[in-house]
């Protein structure tokens, strides 16, 4: 996806947001309790947003890929400092916040906010991460290096028996 697309693919005039589609697998499984199980395999820019319902696009016997549209990222500058966090690691992450319904799976929400991520879990939410696409990543990556200002280091005295001497003692009767 070339910067034109991706600038197409974002909804509004508002740059810090990108419609996407997320594809979901449902695995049948050879288990006495459980039948099937579903999990978010990927997060693509979505030029038709509107579109929510999901729709088979991969029919297999073991395996179905499933694709919902209707989500957004959208990246707010108190979370810079997450985004900062997941562009530095490894493989960078589309958090997929999804719902089990009686007709299959329903992402709910995306993010690529480790902190946002984490209070979904926190919450009891299912959340898959995704591989972040390289287009997303130089996007997402654009972002924090225009809004993102790291905390300056304080020197921290260790060890030091001294440090804290004379620090709420008290003289005196």
């Amino acid at each position: 996806m070339t910067q034109d697309e991706a600038q197409r693919a974002q909804s509004g005039k508002d740059s810090n947001r990108l419609a996407v589609a997320v594809i979901m697998e449902r695995r049948r499984l050879d288990n006495p309790w459980v039948d099937e199980a579903w999990e978010a395999v990927g997060v693509l820019p979505s030029f038709d947003d509107d579109d929510a319902a999901p729709r088979a696009i991969v029919s297999e016997d073991d395996r179905q890929h499933w694709r919902s549209g209707g989500l957004a990222i959208e990246l707010f500058r108190d979370e810079a400092e997450n985004y900062f966090l997941n562009m530095s690691a490894p493989i960078p992450k589309v958090f997929v916040m999804w719902r089990k319904e009686d007709d299959g799976a329903r992402p709910m929400a995306v993010s690529v906010s480790y902190g946002e991520a984490a209070r979904w879990l926190d919450s009891g939410e299912q959340v898959d991460g995704v591989p972040m696409s390289r287009e997303m990543a130089d996007w997402v990556g654009d972002y924090v290096n225009t809004h993102y200002r790291p905390e300056p280091r304080r020197k921290v005295r260790r060890n030091d028996p001294l440090a804290d001497a004379g620090k709420g003692r008290r003289r005196g009767p």
